[in-house]
């Protein structure tokens, strides 16, 4: 199976300004991905998808291969990391190069591990999988959340059926965490929903699936790889 890394890193950030380059723990924060994606041995390539010269300069220090810039069409707000990942995957099928697997690994997602995305393939191919996308425990039982009314009147927030359920016996929720994602690229470009059949967890400790957005989740990103440098 050929793999493909997909680091998305486009230059237009608005949370954080230049995020993907921010020193991280001495690295540019896409260094963090590009470096467990090259630990993890699962691709013949490793490349970022960026818009930016500078970015792109930076990236080929860090080792990932950077054989051409991103459309500026596809490096707006609006524009689908899925639509970014097939345009890649033609410029590399156009220089007659192909792939079974595209995996997007997101740069705000340092804390990931190289063991991490190894597991996931490993769970891709036990599945035969069309999709894995990892994912991590929630931070809060979404039972316990609600909308508010225009007053903040918190008369009907809760549920009774649930006032007097200790947290520990409530059912575990799940969120994506934007770690990683990894697809089938025939199932890719069939034009199928991305997430339905043979689409599959891969479930991430909390502290590795830190997603920085903006700078309170950078500072807390450097809190905890201080903190678990030894086990990230």
């Amino acid at each position: 199976m050929k793999n493909l890394a997909i680091i998305p890193a486009r230059s237009g950030s608005k949370g954080l300004k230049h995020k993907n380059i921010k020193l991280l723990g001495g690295i540019p924060l896409m260094g963090h991905t590009i470096a467990a994606a090259q630990k993890s041995r699962q691709f013949a390539c490793v490349h970022l998808s960026t818009d930016s010269r500078e970015y792109a300069q930076i990236g080929k220090e860090l080792g990932a291969d950077v054989s051409f810039l991103r459309a500026s069409e596809l490096a707006s707000d609006h524009a689908g990391s899925w639509d970014m990942a097939r345009w890649v995957l033609k410029q590399f099928q156009e220089q007659g190069m192909y792939f079974d697997t595209a995996a997007l690994l997101q740069p705000t997602s340092p804390l990931r591990r190289a063991e991490d995305i190894t597991a996931a393939y490993r769970l891709f191919q036990e599945k035969q999988a069309n999709m894995v996308i990892s994912v991590c425990e929630m931070e809060h039982s979404p039972l316990w959340s609600n909308t508010l009314p225009e007053d903040l009147s918190m008369e009907q927030f809760e549920d009774p059926a649930l006032s007097d359920v200790p947290r520990q016996e409530l059912p575990i929720y799940y969120r994506m965490n934007g770690a990683i994602y990894i697809a089938n690229t025939k199932f890719l470009f069939s034009g199928k929903p991305i997430y339905g059949e043979r689409s599959y967890a891969y479930v991430m400790d909390r502290k590795h699936s830190m997603d920085i957005d903006d700078e309170m989740d950078f500072l807390t990103a450097e809190t905890v790889l201080n903190h678990f440098s030894n086990e990230l």
